[in-house]
């Protein structure tokens, strides 16, 4: 019998009641597109849902549930600093939907990297950069809940060199078209709380300011260049929370793109958003983007 982590965010980060929570998600769903998919990567927030859940959706319908079988999610660690990346000690975790089950041996592959870490279950319940994205995962894949597994990574605060590191290692499993990569970012934590108030006056307002440091940002993530991302956020430091999850990708795309065989990736933000709009330096805001990886 294994361990089971508990949606300790449910009734607070988002609704504990299957019935609304699969309500929300529909509808979510149902008002984006499907316009850059099959996914085999997203990009998606993991705020509490009335911030972000509209947002997520965007990413989320780009998924093909019939394909995906392995669905690999990495969020960075907020509460405990990590200099690598850890795999949870639990082997289900539990949703208002249904419970997803851990991927013990693709865990047992990673182990044997020696690269990764453990994290308890307090440090597992505490984070909430995976927890959120499980409940759109239930959601999407609900015709398929006994056909497929996760494989929860958090990532701590990776120098670019084991960005690189992990990227190499898991590029493997991002040629594999029964696998997704769920990097779970917000964007920019923009105000005086946050200790983050760059602002470029020639924009305009400061939530113009913040957009535009954001798009910056995005624009690079979709050339696929690990090192230009990096020099951006040495340059602006903007706060993006899962920057290492993002850099992983960046790097395992790039490791990917040697042993593609002709065959394009190709990245693309589809959705942004603010949880508010910044018109003062008292004010704050947390910015959103949903992206879609695609091969071509």
């Amino acid at each position: 019998m294994g361990l089971t982590r508990r949606a300790t965010h449910a009734g607070s980060w988002y609704s504990d009641s299957g019935n609304q929570l699969n309500k929300q998600l529909e509808g979510w769903l149902n008002a984006a597109d499907l316009s850059h998919g099959p996914a085999r990567a997203i990009i998606a927030p993991h705020a509490g849902y009335s911030y972000c859940g509209e947002c997520a959706g965007f990413a989320y319908r780009q998924i093909s549930p019939v394909v995906v079988r392995r669905i690999f999610i990495l969020g960075p660690s907020h509460h405990v600093r990590l200099s690598g990346c850890a795999l949870s000690t639990a082997t289900t975790y539990r949703t208002p939907l249904y419970d997803l089950n851990i991927d013990q041996t693709i865990y047992q592959e990673l182990e044997k990297t020696g690269q990764f870490d453990w994290m308890d279950m307090r440090t597992d319940e505490n984070e909430h950069s995976i927890e959120m994205h499980l409940p759109y995962i239930a959601k999407v894949m609900e015709n398929f809940k006994d056909e497929f597994t996760i494989i929860p990574i958090l990532v701590g605060s990776l120098t670019p060199e084991k960005e690189a590191m992990y990227g190499q290692l898991l590029a493997p499993y991002l040629i594999d078209p029964q696998n997704l990569f769920i990097i779970s970012s917000d964007f920019c934590h923009w105000g005086s709380r946050f200790r983050y108030t760059y602002y470029d006056r020639s924009c305009g307002a400061i939530h113009s300011s913040i957009e535009n440091l954001d798009k910056m940002g995005m624009d690079i993530i979709e050339t696929l260049n690990a090192s230009e991302f990096t020099d951006y956020l040495k340059k602006y430091g903007n706060t993006i929370c899962g920057r290492h999850p993002i850099g992983v990708l960046l790097q395992a795309a790039q490791s990917f793109k040697k042993n593609c065989n002709g065959q394009r990736l190709n990245l693309k933000f589809l959705k942004y958003a603010q949880s508010s709009q910044c018109c003062n330096m008292n004010d704050s805001s947390v910015s959103y983007a949903s992206a879609s990886l695609v091969l071509e």
